[in-house]
């Protein structure tokens, strides 16, 4: 029986076999959700209601949603599926991520994949929720308002684009502070950097809260804009406790080292 083999450093590796471990996690992270996609399709009309809620809790009664094309519903189940598929499976993607970066790590820092993959999928789902239980109904309610003078035809595949960019764009910025604290264990950024740049952390906050959701009013935005920057100040506290931690492992490494020389001397 053939051992296998040890996975070599980023050092030892090529190019193209850093290529070559990113299109392997890459296709095992597709074939997950092809295969998450399956249950996810029986469930698919569910799935739609759900995700509909939004904007059909704010239409007059009687109303649906509509399709200009034949294959429309069709499509718009199967990009449903797809959706439920990717957050269901995220701990295995966030675990495949976490593998593809693995071998740049220390030994001492590998043993963080448990937490790494927690805090990654907590982040990524709690961004979603987020944006689904606050974003997505207030900017629905605004609109609607806005064209209560109008009869609302509001197509399916607008409205899935509309919640893909909202849910998705949003649970990807709650990985921030999963971001920081990889950031800060490699000596990449500071809490005080972190600090000296808050203001323009400030203004990145309303430009993302402005790209995601795309209702004009200041209103709209500062409910995304606010958590983000909150989200800004835990990970100042998570790089200041990072950094901490550095500074102590240091001073018990010097310690050690200079009790072993006066030892040896």
């Amino acid at each position: 029986m053939k051992k296998r083999k040890a996975r070599k450093s980023p050092d030892e590796m090529t190019f193209l076999e850093h290529l070559e471990d990113l299109r392997q996690r890459l296709f095992y992270s597709f074939i997950a959700i092809f295969l998450a996609v399956i249950p996810a399709w029986i469930f698919s009309r569910d799935l739609y209601k759900i995700l509909a809620k939004p904007v059909t809790q704010y239409l007059p009664e009687g109303t649906k949603m509509a399709f200009t094309t034949l294959t429309a519903p069709f499509m718009l189940y199967l990009k449903v599926s797809f959706l439920a598929a990717l957050f269901f499976t995220s701990p295995f993607i966030f675990y495949q991520l976490w593998m593809f970066i693995s071998p740049g790590l220390y030994q001492r820092e590998k043993k963080y994949v448990i937490p790494f993959v927690f805090f990654t999928t907590f982040f990524f789902i709690l961004g979603a929720v987020f944006g689904y239980f606050i974003v997505f109904p207030w900017a629905c309610r605004f609109f609607l308002t806005l064209g209560k003078d109008f009869q609302p035809v509001i197509t399916v595949d607008q409205y899935f684009s509309f919640a893909l960019k909202v849910l998705l764009g949003i649970a990807l910025v709650f990985e921030l502070p999963t971001l920081v604290y990889f950031l800060s264990r490699i000596g990449i950024i500071t809490s005080r950097w972190m600090i000296k740049n808050f203001q323009y952390a400030v203004l990145a906050s309303f430009v993302i809260a402005a790209v995601i959701t795309p209702t004009p009013d200041m209103i709209t935005q500062s409910i995304v804009a606010v958590p983000l920057i909150a989200l800004y100040g835990l990970s100042i506290l998570i790089s200041f406790v990072v950094g901490k931690n550095k500074e102590r492992r240091g001073r018990q490494e010097e310690e050690s080292s200079s009790d072993s020389d006066h030892l040896a001397g």
